[in-house]
């Protein structure tokens, strides 16, 4: 039996509560509802952080981001940071049993020797270095630009495109690809040759094409024969940001410790080994793909500790999650820690303030089972449990923000809306 083919889809800036299969209501997504239906949904899954850069690094390397310089915001225009060039990423570790391929947006660096992404195992890169709504902006093949000024409206579809080719080329060997979309991050733009009259605006436009083009994935994997050797997941890489929905969650993108900014939907579907129809509440992170794909695919573990674990077994037998404990953090500092159905928030934002609540003496409880909204805090009434979740904090802190180093002052933001 052939190794497994792996594609991941990363959206970008996608919530919780966007896709009907998670609650949503306004955006139609016929095909992600249908992947989930004859999948697994996990209810209970986390982005590494709650901003793109080290959302991403993490799921790459398995590894919270403060382990490899990329903790505190993302990366700007004129950043030199990035990835380090020697850390274990996903294809580093299914090479050189599989051809890979980075399609889309990259982001974790794009100035040597962080540049391009196939020094870190990637056979092929066709993409962005980073978000779109920076400038100067361009389409590249490896390190060659294809598009100096690429046509936003397009790119969803030609990501899509780009993935197909590539499956359809390696069709004979085992594959792997990140699709790291672009939407539903702003500036939105939709595709003049897939509206479909969304009655959540532009933004639902842009997501409802995004599940088209599953539709459409999934219809071409099954033409070329490698439906049941293909796993392919579906995540985003943090909360939504100035429009979609957290669903039942509190806050959004880049919101302190809140579940909007870190609860993203997940599914996974591998027609004959994924079982149909299961929603788990398994709690997992991103982290834990790059553990899973490798020891889906026969390959031997990661060197050094990581952070994430195999979830193969949640994914194929409804197993129990891997993790004891998850640590959200907030830029370079442990802002909670989610432990079975608690979750203990230490950090937030009121207005322009960065409030600390753990050190201002009002760390904050949540039975995320009774109340996933964060709404009431129980510090008061299961001091036990405050107590217990406080000692998880700390050590957490303890062990991770020393990882930091000194503080990291990003370049100004180079965001706009180019046209």
């Amino acid at each position: 039996m052939r190794a497994p083919n792996f594609i991941i889809i990363l959206a970008d800036d996608l919530g919780y509560g966007d896709l009907g299969c998670d609650g949503g209501t306004l955006i139609r997504t016929p095909n992600l509802d249908r992947m989930a239906a004859e999948g697994v949904r996990l209810t209970d899954f986390y982005a590494s952080a709650n901003v793109c850069t080290p959302s991403r690094a993490g799921l790459l390397t398995g590894q919270y981001a403060i382990r490899n310089g990329l903790a505190h915001e993302v990366l700007q225009p004129a950043d030199t940071k990035g990835l380090p060039p020697d850390a274990f990423t996903i294809p580093k570790g299914l090479s050189p049993d599989y051809a890979s391929a980075l399609i889309g947006k990259w982001h974790l660096g794009h100035v040597a020797p962080h540049w391009p992404p196939t020094r870190y195992g990637f056979d092929v890169f066709r993409g962005l270095p980073y978000s779109h709504d920076m400038k100067p902006l361009s389409l590249y093949d490896g390190e060659t630009v294809t598009e100096a000024k690429p046509d936003f409206t397009k790119l969803t579809e030609l990501f899509f495109q780009e993935t197909l080719a590539f499956a359809e080329a390696n069709r004979d060997r085992p594959f792997f690809v990140l699709l790291a979309l672009t939407a539903p991050h702003v500036p939105l733009k939709p595709n003049p040759d897939d509206l479909t009259g969304s009655p959540a605006g532009a933004y639902g436009e842009v997501v409802e094409e995004i599940d088209l083009n599953v539709g459409r994935l999934h219809a071409r994997l099954a033409e070329l024969g490698l439906e049941q050797d293909t796993l392919t997941l579906f995540t985003s890489d943090n909360g939504p940001w100035f429009e979609g929905s957290s669903g039942p969650y509190r806050d959004r993108k880049g919101g302190g410790a809140w579940e909007g900014g870190f609860r993203v939907p997940f599914i996974a579907r591998q027609p004959g080994t994924i079982p149909a129809g299961r929603v788990s509440e398994a709690v997992a992170s991103n982290l834990d793909l790059l553990p899973t794909l490798l020891a889906m695919a026969g390959r031997p573990p990661a060197p050094g500790e990581l952070d994430g674990a195999d979830i193969s077994a949640v994914l194929t037998e409804d197993a129990l999650s891997p993790h004891e404990e998850l640590v959200l953090f907030n830029n370079a500092k442990v802002a909670a820690v989610r432990a079975g159905r608690w979750k203990y928030v230490a950090q937030s934002y009121y207005r322009t303030y960065d409030v600390p609540l753990a050190a201002n003496r009002y760390p904050l409880l949540f039975d995320l089972e009774t109340d996933p909204g964060e709404t009431y805090s129980l510090v008061l009434t299961r001091p036990d449990k405050a107590a217990e979740m406080q000692a998880r904090f700390e050590r957490a802190q303890a062990k991770y923000e020393p990882m930091a180093g000194p503080p990291h002052t990003p370049p100004p933001s180079a965001a706009a809306h180019p046209d």
